[in-house]
C-alpha cells in the first residue's frame, strides 16, 4: 500500500492515507502498543485538564490512549475475542470518513461536483445491485430515520395544504400509519415522536392466527381496518411491511399488500434483512415483490461487514420540491458526503465480492437448517427453507401420554397452570442452552430472544453477523456438535422436574419454589420450626440452615450442582439444584435434603439450648444432693457424723442403707435415679433417648457409583450375565454389612482348640455393664461416705 501511495499526486491525500494505515496497524496489533511516558511537567493551571496542558501530544501517544480506552486490560481477554474482523474492505470504509473531512476543505465548486458525483454513483449502483429501478437514495446514520423522512414525504404528498396550514390539516383528517405486530420494538413510538403525531395515529395489524405464518401480517384483517378508518373519516397514509421480520426473518405477502395499497392510495414501505437476497441470482417471489414498493430501507454495512457505513433508504418520487421539504434531499455537501464510505467500499468489493458475501451468509443458514433437521428435540421456525437467511430454533420434547412440552398455544383440554409451568420450563431451558452456545461458539453470532408465542428461542442470522465475525462453515458444524452435547442434560432435567416437584410437595418440612428462570431440576426451601411463612423478608436462622445444607450436599461428591440464593418472590434462602446429565434418584435426593436439613436444625437448636440445660441440671443436682445429705443425717443420726465416734459406731453396728445415685440425662435435661442400673445391672433399661437422625440416607452402592444415581437403570439394555453380576455384587455388599464383628485373637473358635469348653458369648451391653461394675456396687459399705453416682446415661457428643 505504501508503494501505491507514492503514485498519488496530492501530497496531503497521500500523507493522510499513510497515517491511516499506521493508525490501523497500531490499533489492531496488541504487541506494538507502547506504554504512556511520564513527562513530569508541572501543571500550568489547576483548571486545565492534564492532556491539554503544555504544547500538546504526538499522534502515537494519542492513539495509544485511544487503544487503552477501547480495549482496557489485555489480561482480561484476548484482543481477537473483542474486535470484529474488519478486513481491507473495512479499512476502505474507515478511510472514507477521513476523506470526507479532507474533501470538505475544497472550494465550493469542486466540492459540489465531487459530492454530486459520489451521491449519484452510489445511488445508481445500489439500485442496480438490488433491482430497484429509477430510484433515489437517502443515506442516514440512524436506521429508522429514513422511514421517518418517508412518512414526512407521504404527508406532504397526501395533504396538499400541509406546508401552509400545518397540523390543522391533520386535525380534520387524521393520518393512519399501519405497522405489523411483528415489527421491531419501539418503531411506532419513534415515528410518533419524530412526526409529532399522537399515538392513535398508529394502527397495529395482527399477524395470521389460522393460516400461514404466525409472523406474517394478516392481509384480510388489514383490509378490514383500512375500511373502518375510511368510514371514520381518517386517511390511511402508510403501511410498513417486512421482508424478514426483526425476530424470525419471515416475509409478509408483499405482492398482495402492494395491490391493497394501490387500491386505497397507501404508501408501501418495506424493510428487513431479506432484502439483501435481491442481489443474488435467485430470489423468492415474496422478496422480489419488494422491488415494486414505494420505498425500502437497507443496511449494507452489516451485510457486507463494513463498519461505520450508513443505512440507505431507496424511494421513488417525481417531485424534487417535496423531497427537499421532507428532508430526503439536501444541498449541503456534508449530507451528500455520507455516501463516501459506501462509495469507496462498493468499488473495493465489486459486484462479485458483494454477491459472494451475501451468498456465503445464506449458505451458512442453509447448512445449519439441514444439520438441525437431523437433531432430535430441536424445532426450527422457518418460513421458507429455500430462501430464508434466518434460522430460529428451540429445544422441545414430548413426554409420554401428553402434548408436546413447551407448546405455546394452549390446547382446550390442558389446564392453564400446567401450560404456564411448561412454558416457564421451556424458557428457562432454552435460555440456558442459548447462553451455553454463545460461550462455546462465539463466532456463530447466536442471539437469544423471547417471542410472544413460541417463547425463548435462539436465532442465527449470518447476514447481520457473519461478515463482521468471520463465520465459516466449520463454526456452524461446531455449533451443531455443541447442541447435540447439551441435549442429554436438557432431556434428563426435563423428565425429572415434575417428579422432583411431587417428591418435595410430599415431604414434610420442604417447600417447592417455582422459579421460572431456573433451568435446573428445581428449587427447594427447608421450613424450620421458627419460619414465618407469611413474611417475605430474609430469615437469618433459615439462611444459616441452608448454608450448612449446601456445604453438606457439595461434600457428597455427586454430579449435581447446588447453589444457594434468594427465593424468586422473596428474600428467603433456597437451595437451587442444577442440570442433571444422568438418571437421578429423585426420591433419594429429596430425602437426603430433608434429613440433612432437619439434622442441622436439631444440632443447632441443641447447641443453643445446651448452656441453659446444663446450668439448670447442675442446680437441680445440687438441690438433690443437699436433700439426700439431710435425709442421711436423719437416718444415721448426729453421733455417726462425729469422726471418731462415728467410726466406732459403724464398726460395731454397720449401716445397711441403700445408696441413691443420680444421673443427668442430656436429652431430657433432667436428673434420674440410678436405682434401675444397680437393680438390673444395665444402663439401657431406663428411658432411652431417641436415635440421632443421619444426614445421609444409607444406601448400598456399587464401587464407583456416585450419590443419587439410580442403580440398575435401563437393565433391559444390559445382558443377562451383566445383570446377574450386578445383583450378586449388591448382595455381597449387603451380606458384608450385616455380618457380626470378627472374633479377636483372645477369643478363638472351637475348631482351633478342640476339647476346650467354649464360654458363652455375652452380649455387648452385658459386657459393658460387667466392665463398668465396681466392687462398691455389691458392697455398699465399701463406698466412701457421702459419695454419689452422677454418671451420664447418654454420651454428650452424640448430639454435638
Amino acid at each position: 500500500m505504501d508503494a501505491s501511495l507514492e503514485k498519488i499526486a496530492d501530497p496531503t491525500l497521500a500523507e493522510m492515507g499513510k497515517n491511516l494505515k499506521e493508525a490501523m496497524k497500531m490499533l489492531e496489533d496488541s504487541q506494538s502498543r507502547r506504554t504512556e511516558e511520564e513527562n513530569g511537567k508541572k501543571l500550568l493551571s489547576g483548571d486545565i485538564p492534564g492532556p491539554l496542558q503544555g504544547s500538546g501530544q504526538d499522534m502515537v501517544s494519542i492513539l495509544q490512549l485511544v487503544q487503552n480506552l477501547m480495549h482496557g486490560d489485555e489480561d482480561e481477554e484476548p484482543l481477537s475475542a473483542r474486535i470484529h474482523n474488519i478486513g481491507e474492505q473495512g479499512h476502505m470504509a474507515l478511510l472514507g470518513h477521513s476523506l470526507g473531512a479532507y474533501i470538505s476543505t475544497l472550494d465550493k465548486e469542486k466540492l459540489r461536483k465531487l459530492t454530486t458525483r459520489i451521491l449519484s454513483d452510489t445511488t445508481l449502483w445500489l439500485c442496480r445491485i438490488f433491482r430497484y429501478e429509477n430510484g433515489c437514495a437517502y443515506f442516514h446514520e440512524e436506521e429508522r430515520e429514513g422511514l421517518a423522512k418517508i412518512c414526512r414525504l407521504a404527508i406532504n404528498s397526501r395533504y396538499e395544504d400541509f406546508v401552509v396550514d400545518g397540523f390543522n390539516v391533520l386535525y380534520n383528517k387524521k393520518p393512519v400509519i399501519y405497522l405489523s405486530a411483528a415489527a421491531r420494538p419501539g418503531l411506532g413510538q419513534y415515528l410518533c415522536n419524530q412526526l409529532s403525531l399522537p399515538f392513535p395515529c398508529l394502527c397495529r395489524v395482527p399477524c395470521n392466527t389460522m393460516f400461514g405464518s404466525q409472523h406474517q401480517m394478516d392481509v384480510a384483517f388489514l383490509e378490514k381496518l383500512i375500511k373502518d378508518d375510511i368510514e371514520r373519516g381518517r386517511l390511511p397514509l402508510l403501511l410498513v411491511a417486512n421482508a424478514g421480520t426483526a425476530a424470525v426473518g419471515h416475509t409478509d405477502k408483499i405482492g398482495r399488500l402492494k395491490e391493497l395499497c394501490e387500491q386505497y392510495g397507501i404508501w408501501l414501505h418495506v424493510e428487513g434483512v431479506n432484502l439483501a437476497t435481491l442481489a443474488l441470482g435467485y430470489v423468492s417471489s415474496s422478496v422480489l415483490a419488494a422491488t415494486k414498493c414505494d420505498s425500502m430501507t437497507m443496511t449494507p454495512g452489516p451485510w457486507l461487514g463494513l463498519p461505520a457505513v450508513p443505512a440507505v433508504t431507496l424511494y421513488k418520487h417525481d417531485d424534487p420540491a417535496l423531497t427537499l421539504v421532507s428532508g430526503l434531499t439536501s444541498n449541503k455537501p456534508a449530507d451528500k458526503l455520507r455516501a463516501l464510505p459506501l462509495w469507496l467500499s462498493l468499488q473495493y468489493l465489486g459486484l462479485d465480492g458483494i454477491v459472494e458475501r451475501i451468498k456465503h451468509a445464506c449458505q451458512l443458514s442453509q447448512r445449519l437448517q439441514e444439520s438441525l433437521k437431523k437433531v432430535n428435540h430441536i424445532k426450527i421456525l422457518v418460513e421458507n427453507e429455500l430462501s430464508s437467511p434466518v434460522v430460529v430454533f428451540r429445544f422441545f420434547q414430548e413426554l409420554p401420554g401428553s402434548d408436546p412440552v413447551f407448546k405455546a398455544v394452549p390446547m382446550p383440554n390442558m389446564v392453564p397452570s400446567t401450560v404456564g409451568r411448561e412454558r416457564h420450563s421451556c424458557d428457562a431451558l432454552n435460555r440456558w442452552l442459548g447462553e451455553q452456545l454463545k460461550q462455546l461458539v462465539p463466532a456463530s453470532g447466536l442471539t437469544v430472544m423471547d417471542l410472544e408465542v413460541e417463547g425463548v428461542c435462539m436465532r442465527f442470522s449470518p447476514l447481520l453477523t457473519a461478515a463482521g465475525l468471520g463465520t465459516q462453515g466449520e463454526d456452524v458444524d461446531q455449533l451443531v456438535i455443541c447442541i447435540q452435547s447439551k441435549l442429554p442434560a436438557l432431556t434428563c432435567t426435563l423428565q425429572l422436574r415434575e417428579e422432583f416437584k411431587q417428591e418435595v410437595e410430599g415431604t414434610a418440612g420442604l417447600l417447592y419454589v417455582d422459579d421460572p428462570n431456573w433451568p435446573g431440576i428445581g428449587v427447594v426451601r427447608y421450613e424450620h420450626a421458627n419460619d414465618d411463612k407469611s413474611s417475605l423478608k430474609s430469615d437469618p436462622e433459615g439462611e444459616k440452615i441452608h448454608a450448612g445444607l449446601l456445604k453438606k450436599l457439595n461434600e457428597l461428591g455427586s454430579d449435581l450442582t447446588f447453589k444457594m440464593g434468594a427465593e424468586y418472590k422473596s428474600m428467603k434462602s433456597c437451595i437451587y439444584i442444577g442440570m442433571a446429565s444422568d438418571d437421578i434418584d429423585v426420591s433419594e435426593l429429596v430425602e437426603t435434603i430433608a434429613v440433612t436439613a432437619r439434622e442441622i436444625e436439631e444440632n443447632s437448636r441443641l447447641l443453643e439450648n445446651m448452656t441453659e440445660v446444663v446450668q439448670k441440671g447442675i442446680q437441680d443436682a445440687q438441690v438433690e444432693l443437699q436433700k439426700a445429705s439431710e435425709e442421711r443425717l436423719l437416718e444415721e443420726g448426729v453421733l455417726r457424723q462425729i469422726p471418731v465416734v462415728g467410726s466406732v459406731l459403724n464398726w460395731f453396728s454397720p449401716v445397711q442403707a441403700l445408696q441413691k445415685g443420680r444421673t443427668f440425662n442430656l436429652t431430657a435435661g433432667s436428673l434420674e435415679s440410678t436405682e434401675p442400673i444397680y437393680v438390673y445391672k444395665a444402663q439401657g433399661t431406663g428411658v432411652t433417648p431417641p436415635p440421632t437422625p443421619s444426614g445421609i440416607r444409607t444406601k448400598q452402592r456399587l464401587p464407583g457409583q456416585k450419590p443419587f444415581k439410580r442403580s440398575l437403570r435401563g437393565s433391559d439394555a444390559l445382558s443377562e450375565t451383566s445383570s446377574v453380576s450386578h445383583v450378586e455384587d449388591l448382595e455381597k455388599v449387603e451380606h458384608l454389612s450385616s455380618e457380626p464383628e470378627q472374633s479377636t485373637p483372645e477369643t478363638s473358635s472351637p475348631e482351633q482348640y478342640p476339647g476346650v469348653p467354649t464360654p458363652q458369648k455375652a452380649n455387648r451391653t452385658e459386657g459393658f455393664q460387667n466392665r463398668a461394675q465396681r466392687p462398691e456396687d455389691d458392697h455398699p459399705q465399701m463406698r466412701k461416705p457421702g459419695s454419689r453416682d452422677l454418671r451420664l446415661t447418654h454420651p454428650v457428643n452424640s448430639h454435638l
